[in-house]
């Protein structure tokens, strides 16, 4: 996991330093610019797209919020009844989610910086891991869903970047933020490439694509392992 390892360093450093308020302000409702105007709308598609791959009721139910950042994710299932262990890399992008989160709903969240991969974290019902393994090498996804999969009673859910030529095109030429707040490197992967990494990394369950969302300059597949 030592390209894992590294890969984490840099999007702390990314997330908690460089461009936290970037993202405060993409995941917020102030003015944004058109480009990321498309972001934040393909993100609010793709997490109603993961979260309605989940039951409508989750009242008695753990679930890991993987890669949290401002929190939109952990609000809507806490709304569903969820008890949410809240993980993410950036303090910072922490302290915008609980501010932001009532707190009639502080009882159902256990806020965590640190790595979501950690056991301390526990075992959940369910996993929810939105464009939080997209900068990753295909090898460590594996590796990342084979720590989660043994710890899920239920089903992983997930994002990639899919391989597409608009998406090849827009990370070689690095246009989609501004190079003073440009995040680390997104990985595009097929189906195909995932599915051969779980094989070999002996990572077991089913794998399937649900939902592929293309706004503008947002574009993401969601996937889901049932261990």
């Amino acid at each position: 996991m030592d390209s894992y390892a590294k890969t984490r360093e840099r999007l702390e450093h990314y997330f908690d330093r460089t461009a936290s308020k970037t993202w405060e302000r993409l995941t917020s409702d102030a003015p944004v610019s058109r480009i990321r105007q498309t972001v934040r709308e393909g993100r609010d598609q793709m997490r109603a797209a993961m979260l309605a791959r989940l039951p409508d009721d989750l009242s008695g139910r753990r679930v890991l919020d993987a890669g949290c950042g401002a929190g939109p994710m952990t609000l809507e299932l806490v709304k569903k009844g969820a008890e949410v262990v809240a993980c993410d890399i950036s303090q910072s992008l922490l302290d915008v989610a609980k501010s932001r989160i009532p707190e009639k709903y502080h009882r159902q969240i256990t806020f965590v910086a640190g790595d979501m991969l950690s056991d301390r974290l526990g075992s959940f019902d369910y996993v929810m891991a939105m464009d939080s393994l997209i900068h990753y090498k295909a090898a460590d996804i594996a590796a990342a869903l084979g720590r989660l999969a043994p710890r899920t009673r239920g089903k992983i859910v997930f994002t990639v970047a899919p391989k597409t030529p608009l998406l090849s095109v827009m990370h070689v030429t690095g246009k989609l933020f501004p190079r003073s707040d440009r995040s680390p490197r997104i990985i595009p992967h097929s189906e195909a490439r995932i599915a051969n990494a779980l094989r070999k990394a002996g990572v077991k369950g089913h794998l399937r694509p649900v939902h592929r969302v293309a706004r503008g300059f947002y574009i993401s597949q969601a996937m889901e392992l049932d261990p």
